[in-house]
């Protein structure tokens, strides 16, 4: 069921369905709701899952504040209190939104039951903030220049701009629409098979600037939130008894599988590479991420 609730005076697209323990699944950097359509129907017959847009993303509103690894983890449970869903509640982050799954955890340890982590993002340089007001507007003027240039009005990548620096692949040009921009992107993060999504709902996304505001708020926030998330991390510490995935999407590059690697050491966490899959392993394998929500979430597979 689609809807609409208010979460820090800000309207949130939220849809849920299924029935049993509450699982959330949380998206990638200029992803929407709907690209994990192939998860759900894994997961409805055993969970409630509750899929939600950020701020800027999919049909929610653009973002009142500048995001931040506690505001992140304080709207997932925002978002569970207006469904009078209270938890606990297994969540699932990919990319980006591992650094908010791993703070929800930390600061709401009571209400997670669990967390997967789905080629998440892992960065470990801790910026100031002087770097990071010079990144924003360098990225604005960056967006005015290639929507000049005939990217329409989504210049975004996915999977582009919310990995390390070292990580990103070469930028390409996405020709025509917002919808093929979104589409070449969604190629670029896959092995194989283009998007999935339908084109209508794809539109209705990304045929305005708000997707690419809130994609732009986000990675020009980016390591300063995870700067957040590293000082979080010294101060709340895990359960010990938290079940904690790590699902990494090999690409070939050693650097990658050592820091998916570290990160599950750090957290304690069950690590898994998942082959064949690109970064949108949601698309690529959603057997595997519905099967690591089920197992961490407590309950086996049925």
């Amino acid at each position: 069921m689609s809807r609409f609730v208010r979460v820090g005076g800000v309207a949130h697209h939220v849809v849920v369905e299924g029935s049993g323990p509450v699982c959330v699944l949380s998206a990638g950097l200029a992803m929407c709701w709907f690209d994990w359509d192939p998860v759900v129907r894994l997961l409805a017959p055993h969970r409630t899952v509750v899929r939600f847009d950020r701020p800027g993303h999919g049909l929610s509103a653009p973002a009142a504040v500048p995001p931040s690894a506690a505001g992140e983890a304080h709207r997932i449970a925002g978002v569970l209190d207006a469904l009078g869903l209270p938890g606990p509640a297994t969540v699932v982050g990919h990319s980006i939104a591992g650094f908010h799954a791993e703070a929800h955890a930390r600061l709401y340890p009571a209400r997670t039951a669990g967390v997967v982590l789905v080629d998440s993002s892992v960065e470990d340089l801790a910026l100031r903030s002087s770097f990071v007001e010079a990144s924003r507007d360098a990225l604005r003027a960056l967006a005015g220049r290639l929507a000049s240039e005939g990217f329409g009005e989504l210049p975004v990548i996915v999977g582009y701009l919310d990995r390390s620096e070292r990580d990103r692949p070469r930028l390409g040009r996405p020709a025509g629409s917002p919808e093929n921009a979104r589409r070449a992107g969604v190629r670029l993060s896959r092995p194989t098979g283009g998007d999935p999504a339908p084109a209508a709902l794809v539109r209705s996304c990304y045929a305005t600037t708000r997707v690419l505001r809130g994609a732009l708020l986000e990675n020009t926030h980016y390591r300063a939130v995870a700067a957040e998330l590293l000082a979080l991390r010294e101060r709340f510490p895990l359960p010990r008894d938290l079940p904690v995935t790590v699902l990494a999407a090999p690409d070939g590059s050693a650097r990658r599988d050592r820091r998916q690697r570290t990160l599950a050491r750090r957290l304690g966490a069950r690590y898994e590479a998942v082959e064949p899959s690109g970064h949108l392993m949601m698309l690529d394998r959603p057997d595997a991420v519905a099967r690591a929500a089920l197992r961490t979430g407590g309950q086996d597979e049925a």
